[in-house]
C-alpha cells in the first residue's frame, strides 16, 4: 500500500426511511418482517431505538403475533427479557430501559443469550453498550402523531441487508 494513499473509507451501512401513517401500516410492516425472518431462518438481532411512546413495543407485539406467538405478549421493562418458543424459532424480547450501568448486561448473564441462535429484539440497546454485538438492524422510531411513525432502518450486516431485501420484496 502506498503510504500517501489514504486508507479506504468504511462502508456506510445501507439506511432506509420508512413512514407508517397508522397502526395498520405498522402491522403490515411487522407481517412482512415476519415473512422475511421465516425465509432467512429467523436468526437476527434487531435493536429498537426511540423515545418512550415511539412504538418500539407495539412493533414487537405485531411482529410476535405475525410470527405465530399466541397468548399474552408482555413488555419486558421490569423483567428485562421475555422469551417465546415457537416450533422452529426461539425469540427473546429485551428491554434495557432500567439499566443504570452497562455492566448490568454482564451481571444478568445475557452474553450467552446473544451467542445462541434465534431472534433477539432489544429496546433501549444504547443502555447496554459496549456489551451488545452489532445489530443486524438498527431501527430508529420516532412518533409523528397519535399512530404515525417515521423509522430509519439501518442494515449493519450481510444478514441485515438480506433481511431488508426479503422484507422489502415481500
Amino acid at each position: 500500500m502506498n503510504p500517501d494513499t489514504p486508507p479506504p473509507a468504511a462502508a456506510t451501512p445501507p439506511t432506509h426511511t420508512l413512514r407508517w401513517d397508522n397502526e395498520a401500516e405498522t402491522q403490515a410492516f411487522a407481517a412482512r418482517l415476519a415473512q422475511a425472518l421465516h425465509l432467512k431462518g429467523g436468526d437476527a438481532f434487531i435493536a429498537l431505538h426511540g423515545d418512550l411512546g415511539a412504538g418500539k413495543t407495539t412493533l414487537v407485539r405485531y411482529l410476535l403475533r405475525a410470527l405465530g406467538v399466541s397468548g399474552r405478549v408482555k413488555s419486558p421493562t421490569y423483567a428485562v427479557v421475555e422469551s417465546y418458543e415457537l416450533p422452529a424459532l426461539s425469540i427473546w424480547h429485551l428491554d434495557f430501559y432500567r439499566f443504570n450501568d452497562p455492566q448490568e448486561f454482564e451481571d444478568a448473564g445475557l452474553r450467552e443469550l446473544f451467542a445462541s441462535p434465534g431472534l433477539k429484539l432489544a429496546e433501549w440497546p444504547e443502555k447496554a453498550v459496549p456489551h451488545l454485538p452489532v445489530a443486524d438492524w438498527d431501527l430508529f422510531l420516532r412518533s409523528t402523531g397519535e399512530a404515525s411513525r417515521t423509522v430509519q432502518l439501518q442494515a449493519n450486516s450481510a444478514r441485515g441487508v438480506q433481511l431488508w431485501a426479503a422484507c422489502a420484496g415481500a
